[in-house]
């Protein structure tokens, strides 16, 4: 499904080139659950805005589903981030003034589905995550974890493939960290392909594999 081959990203800073990808490597098939570990500062974000197509390498392949994403048009790429990836993020990224339910709707509106469709896809979605009795709050309303819930059926209500999340427990307490951990093994036996990218290894850990970076270079090995 996901395939990189010498990826690399490099920022210029001052007069200092800082790679934050380092011609990185990996491959990872439908269906699996991955971790992808390494400290801050560690090129984990850059990774994850490659693979999310939110950003583009300055050298190597990536090829989404066989594909070369430099094949595919913006309004493809576009198409491919609202149909096929599921976005978490650590600080949720909701829409104060909008409620949990409005929230979640907002992909669909993108899609253009009839408002009848988005009402039962956000109530599934909201089932899946059991907030279906905050559905009428807004983000202020609702707790860390609960935000998060939000954001994660709010990621899978377009029905993804793929779901990339970027340190979805980096904000939450451990308590809060495993109920969130358990959505999304849930993901995964219902066939999603997961992608978390992370610091805890304690978090880490409960994926089938973890992927290491350091300073750009990715490994299956811990460095």
């Amino acid at each position: 499904m996901i395939e990189l081959k010498n990826i690399s990203k490099v920022y210029q800073v001052g007069d200092e080139a800082v790679w934050a990808l380092d011609h990185a490597s990996m491959k990872i098939e439908a269906g699996e659950f991955v971790s992808i570990i390494g400290p801050s500062g560690s090129g984990k974000s850059t990774l994850m805005n490659i693979i999310g197509c939110l950003d583009v390498a300055d050298a190597g392949e990536y090829l989404l589903d066989g594909i070369l994403i430099e094949d595919y048009s913006e309004l493809e790429l576009a198409r491919v981030r609202n149909l096929k990836i599921g976005f978490v993020f650590q600080n949720f990224n909701l829409i104060n003034k909008l409620t949990a339910e409005e929230n979640i709707e907002l992909p669909l509106i993108y899609q253009n589905l009839k408002k009848s469709e988005r009402k039962e896809r956000v109530a599934a979605a909201l089932e899946k995550v059991n907030l279906r009795n905050r559905a009428k709050h807004l983000p202020t309303e609702l707790s860390g974890g609960q935000q998060q819930r939000v954001a994660i059926a709010r990621a899978i209500v377009t029905c993804p493939s793929l779901i990339l999340a970027d340190e979805p427990t980096g904000n939450l307490d451990s308590k809060t960290s495993a109920e969130i951990m358990e959505i999304f093994h849930e993901l995964h036996d219902n066939g999603n392909t997961v992608v978390l990218i992370t610091h805890d290894k304690n978090v880490a850990t409960q994926a089938a594999r973890s992927i290491h970076i350091l300073d750009g270079k990715v490994s299956e090995v811990a460095v």
